[in-house]
């Protein structure tokens, strides 16, 4: 576990920007991925990897992709730590890679987890999380899930299961960007009131804004003196965030950008965040 009291939000800022570059290039570069999601979800997996989980150890803190096709913002901040070389991140997709379009543990252990349909990464989640408690470990597992992920049976199942055990070394964290696909989450099945549902499911519900450093920081910080439940985050982000036309715009759930749209992202990036 790392120390997150002195966390410099500004070089936190900084270092998911030059994460989102490096989503647009695999994405780009590979002409194929699923950037929306993982543009929502950078700030909170960013904050994870400089601040909280030491991904060198062996036993450690976990970080469960559920929503595993958002894997390349996991790729950038685990080719920040080093796990990733220059030349391995630019083969995102290729045959042969490890680094695919959904996290794959065989390949890369870091990772934590395989993951593939969605709504099995809380599951998954509650069985670590269970086994971390027989071994006595003060390690804590967090698990990332979209918001249409909430339409899964099986993660109800699981909210059900964490609460009965009460298990306080699992954290989720739900990315509310508010889109399913490349739709509203409310135009296909309404989840809401989303925290009032979890919290009568027997979860100790949390909501930030997600791309806030100083929220993450102060939330995650906050929920470790808490006991005697699972605890839940609802990161209220944007989907496509940090790039104009991608925000709020369902088409780029997966849609690969032009040559033109890419450098035009490119230079908004690098204009806000001062990185190459």
């Amino acid at each position: 576990m790392k120390d997150i009291v002195n966390a410099n939000f500004d070089e936190l800022r900084v270092t998911a920007n030059r994460n989102r570059i490096k989503i647009l290039d695999m994405v780009h570069g590979g002409a194929s991925g699923h950037i929306g999601g993982a543009l929502s979800a950078v700030d909170v997996i960013t904050y994870l990897g400089e601040c909280v989980i030491d991904y060198g150890d062996k036993e450690r803190d976990r970080f469960i992709l559920s929503k595993g096709h958002a894997v390349t913002a996991l790729y950038a901040e685990l080719h920040e730590l080093g796990f990733i070389e220059d030349d391995e991140l630019v083969t995102f997709r290729r045959i042969h890679s490890r680094l695919q379009g959904h996290t794959n543990l065989l390949y890369l252990p870091q990772t934590d987890y395989t993951s593939g349909l969605l709504g099995q990464g809380l599951s998954y989640g509650v069985g670590m999380a269970l086994g971390k408690r027989l071994k006595k470990s003060a390690d804590t597992v967090y698990v990332m899930m979209g918001d249409g992920e909430m339409h899964e049976g099986q993660v109800w199942e699981a909210l059900m299961e964490a609460s009965y055990y009460r298990l306080d070394n699992l954290v989720l964290i739900v990315d509310r960007n508010g889109f399913c696909s490349h739709q509203p989450v409310e135009n296909v099945i309404s989840i809401e009131p989303l925290a009032d549902r979890l919290e009568a499911f027997g979860w100790n519900v949390k909501e930030i804004d997600g791309h806030s450093m100083e929220q993450i920081h102060s939330c995650l910080t906050g929920l470790r003196s808490q006991y005697g439940k699972p605890k839940c985050i609802i990161s209220h982000t944007v989907k496509g965030k940090g790039i104009s036309f991608m925000e709020n715009n369902g088409k780029w759930h997966r849609s690969i950008p032009t040559e033109e749209e890419y450098q035009r992202a490119r230079k908004e990036l690098i204009e806000r965040g001062g990185v190459n």
